[in-house]
């Protein structure tokens, strides 16, 4: 299996190539360059892999939710590139590329910065080299967040990083997964390897491949 991946959603910009198993990235933190690297590195990878881009089985995308330009980007640069060598995408979820940083027992609870005084959350569970979620996505006040009671629960992002000691102060056995000058940041490689973990079936026709923004539209903040 060939699975070409790119995630936009956040600050990092990263893509991926899955083949059988192995996963090579490329991945910087680079804001507001997304549409300038981003090409560069499908390039890169697929010339290290010998391969070119009709030699893949599909394409993934971290399909949000997230930065609303970076989600646009990554699902638009996936659109053409499947498009181009008819290859079917898998849509993957921002906060399970998250959540597969978190490799102990228990649950994980990735966090996004929505902005706005908001953040994206949900809860995800480990199922051996992925992860499954525990109820729906959601974009609300950090206040808001539903702190599960089944076992240990880990958080971790940018909205974690955002709200942290109002975090603490709600929950106070909380795990940090990551650290406090730097959170997780979605990688493209997690979204190449839950993507790998799906039957080939399972993945869209381009045109398919929809961003998700959890908010019903954006919402300008003044300058």
């Amino acid at each position: 299996m060939r699975i070409l991946a790119i995630d936009t959603v956040t600050e990092a910009c990263s893509a991926a190539l899955w083949i059988d198993g192995e996963v090579r990235e490329r991945f910087a933190v680079e804001p507001r360059r997304h549409t300038e690297l981003i090409l560069p590195m499908v390039g890169a990878l697929l010339a290290e892999a010998g391969i070119e881009l009709g030699d893949l089985d599909a394409l993934a995308v971290d399909r949000g939710p997230g930065s609303f330009t970076g989600v646009r980007v990554g699902v638009g640069v996936a659109q053409g590139l499947a498009l181009a060598r008819d290859l079917p995408v898998h849509p993957v979820s921002s906060l399970a590329a998250l959540a597969m940083q978190v490799t102990a027992p228990g649950l994980a609870l990735p966090m996004i910065d929505a902005r706005m005084d908001e953040v994206y959350w949900g809860v995800y569970r480990r199922r051996g080299e992925t992860v499954e979620p525990v109820g729906e996505e959601h974009v609300t006040p950090p206040q808001a967040v539903r702190f599960p009671d089944e076992g240990p629960l880990a958080a971790l992002g940018t909205g974690l990083h955002a709200f942290r000691e109002r975090f603490l102060t709600l929950y106070p056995d909380l795990h940090i997964a990551d650290r406090p000058d730097e959170p997780a940041l979605p990688h493209a490689a997690d979204v190449a390897r839950l993507a790998a973990a799906l039957p080939l079936e399972a993945a869209v026709p381009a045109e398919q491949a929809l961003p998700v923004y959890l908010r019903d539209q954006v919402v300008q903040r003044p300058a």
